[in-house]
């Protein structure tokens, strides 16, 4: 987030000394004058060490002066902060602002500005409830822009106070216009960890609108989609930012596919999958092939997930491989491949599997009688 601070001078101080009538500030000698705006122009050629030298010291020298010489006091600590900034010294400037706007006969106008710039460089050097302190006092007499606001949600993020930071996000939102990047990422964080994981996923979702941003945008949304227990809306987001490109790769893939199953459409799981397979976008081992075989017998496509279910089994050699296409086949009233499947797992050590076998009907003029398809799923449920 970008945070204000004191690093532009020489716009600042020449504003100061212009408009010091109107801010009922002391009227300032040529030459007080001249020597400010000299070191204007030193900061402005990076002269940063010699420019808080010379400032902090004409600033101790004015001390308890009149009040011209306060006056002077206070810019030329702005300037030392702007110097300190410069040197990447963020809480040093902000004490130099805190002086400078302590100095009596400081204009409120003024001395609240200097606040405002003192509560970004406390944040930058990590001093968050401070800075949140002198931010809240600064709003009880100030409206703020919206980088006022983001900047109060994200030192209230800072300090986990997520519910605080939340009501701060809903009034940076509610003043119309887009987020940024950073903005938008730093607002579905707080909503999320403050119970809003809607509120969280809908600002994502309309960030994925019209731009195609990264693909951890992506991810996220899906992910809080999912969390929300809408597999579904996480499967079409993915499906979206796959279909833009911004996901892609074998793991992207693969998460596509584990989400279309789980999302209500996993024949397009399963599509996928054996294209990825024959493509060999996704290595074609046993752990893709049962995925491959829970996808079609979720799909309920029974010749699909029969056939798969034993090209597992065939390949693994495994004997709980063969009792799950026989319990499948079973269900389904495949007699002859549940008793081919059922005897295979019994050979092989599941002694669960004669029960199956000594339960299946008899078969009379090629016909029988068998479970449902709800049954068939139910006795597929260790896949």
């Amino acid at each position: 987030m970008t945070i204000m601070t004191p690093t532009r001078p020489l716009c600042l101080l020449a504003w100061l000394l212009l408009s010091s009538p109107a801010l009922a500030a002391p009227t300032l000698s040529g030459a007080r004058i001249d020597d400010l705006q000299g070191l204007e122009q030193r900061l402005g050629q990076s002269e940063y060490a010699a420019v808080r030298e010379r400032a902090l010291s004409q600033a101790d020298r004015l001390a308890g002066g009149n009040a011209s010489d306060r006056w002077a006091r206070a810019l030329y600590l702005q300037l030392a902060a702007s110097a300190a900034a410069r040197l990447d010294d963020p809480l040093a400037a902000a004490g130099h602002l805190a002086e400078a706007r302590g100095i009596r006969g400081v204009e409120r106008a003024q001395a609240d500005r200097w606040l405002r710039q003192e509560a970004g460089l406390r944040l930058r050097g990590d001093q968050p409830e401070r800075a949140r302190a002198l931010l809240g006092d600064w709003f009880q007499r100030h409206a703020g822009t919206r980088e006022d606001h983001w900047l109060m949600v994200q030192l209230l993020a800072a300090e986990a106070d997520w519910d605080d930071a939340a009501r701060w996000v809903n009034r940076a939102l509610s003043g119309g216009g887009e987020p940024s990047e950073a903005h938008a990422t730093l607002a579905a964080t707080v909503l999320q960890r403050a119970g809003d994981e809607g509120g969280a996923l809908a600002l994502i979702e309309r960030r994925l609108q019209g731009a195609d941003g990264n693909a951890e945008t992506w991810r996220r949304a899906a992910s809080l989609a999912q969390r929300l227990g809408d597999p579904g809306r996480a499967a079409a987001i993915w499906e979206a930012g796959w279909r833009r490109g911004v996901l892609s790769g074998a793991e992207d893939l693969h998460q596509r596919i584990r989400l279309h199953l789980a999302g209500g459409t996993p024949a397009r799981a399963a599509e996928l999958l054996t294209v990825a397979l024959e493509e060999q976008s996704l290595p074609d081992d046993l752990e893709h092939r049962r995925l491959l075989a829970r996808a079609w017998q979720a799909a309920r496509d029974h010749d699909e997930a029969l056939a798969a279910w034993r090209d597992v089994a065939e390949r693994s050699g495994a004997g709980d491989d063969w009792l799950r296409l026989g319990e499948l086949a079973y269900g389904w009233g495949e007699w002859d491949i549940a008793g081919e499947a059922l005897a295979k797992a019994r050979d092989l050590g599941e002694s669960e599997a004669e029960d199956w076998l000594s339960s299946l009907p008899e078969q009379e003029g090629g016909e029988a009688t068998g479970g449902t398809e709800d049954e068939a799923v139910n006795a597929g449920g260790k896949a």
